[in-house]
């Protein structure tokens, strides 16, 4: 990684700065989407998913499925290029935050089963801190039990859709990226986890958020002083 000037911080020190604004982010959008669990949601008809088998096995186990799709490429990322990671990361973290701004916005209920949390609320604090620990949200899929609205627009998608996308500069190694994203996919029609909207809206608004990142990354390159 390079670094220009004399008051950059080290290596280390700024990808835990980044890493830690990234938690705080999934926090922050958190506490805006558990509140809305509890509020009543009415369901969609759905014209593709009422032709889409349920496959209940990956369901129950999407989000580590999701977790081996994201977490290891993007340390791949990271491995290649730390400063394209460290943007990867920023961006991820916006992207949370406007999922975690839109999805109160809606009314739209649970895609299959009761409203659970309008006829049983839930303390909001307990919930956090179990979906905020990874090993209890893998091991004893907190993020399934406690999260039935977070629908409007699909986090499975949006993520594994912004690694492809900071991943195609890598040339081949890209179509790995976009065969994860379209596995996922596949994983989150076949669990009827979201509506097609939520679908397709994730891919329109994270290509959007993209691509405000990357001239925010090329201004702030243009700024940099440079070197001798």
């Amino acid at each position: 990684m390079k670094w220009h000037g004399k008051t950059s911080w080290p290596r280390w020190r700024t990808l835990v700065a980044v890493l830690a604004l990234r938690y705080l982010c999934h926090a922050l959008a958190l506490l805006l989407i558990l509140p809305h669990e509890m509020q009543p949601g009415s369901a969609l008809p759905d014209l593709l998913l009422r032709h889409v088998p349920y496959v209940d096995w990956l369901a129950r186990w999407n989000y580590l499925f999701w977790v081996l799709c994201y977490i290891p490429p993007a340390l791949w990322i990271a491995w290649k290029d730390p400063q394209l990671f460290i943007r990867l990361v920023l961006t991820d973290g916006a992207l949370a935050l406007v999922r975690g701004l839109m999805i109160p916005l809606t009314g739209i209920g649970p895609v299959m089963g009761a409203d659970v949390n309008v006829l049983h609320p839930f303390a909001v604090g307990p919930a956090l801190l179990a979906i905020l620990d990874p090993f209890t949200a893998i091991g004893r899929n907190s993020a399934g039990i406690y999260l039935t609205k977070d629908l409007f627009f699909s986090g499975h998608i949006a993520t594994t859709f912004l690694l492809y996308l900071f991943a195609r500069r890598f040339g081949k190694a890209g179509r790995v990226f976009l065969a994860l994203n379209l596995a996922t996919l596949g994983v989150v029609l076949l669990a009827h986890l979201h509506y097609t909207i939520d679908i397709i809206a994730a891919y329109a608004i994270t290509y959007g958020i993209y691509r405000v990142s990357e001239r925010c990354g090329r201004s702030c390159r243009d700024r940099l002083p440079s070197r001798p």
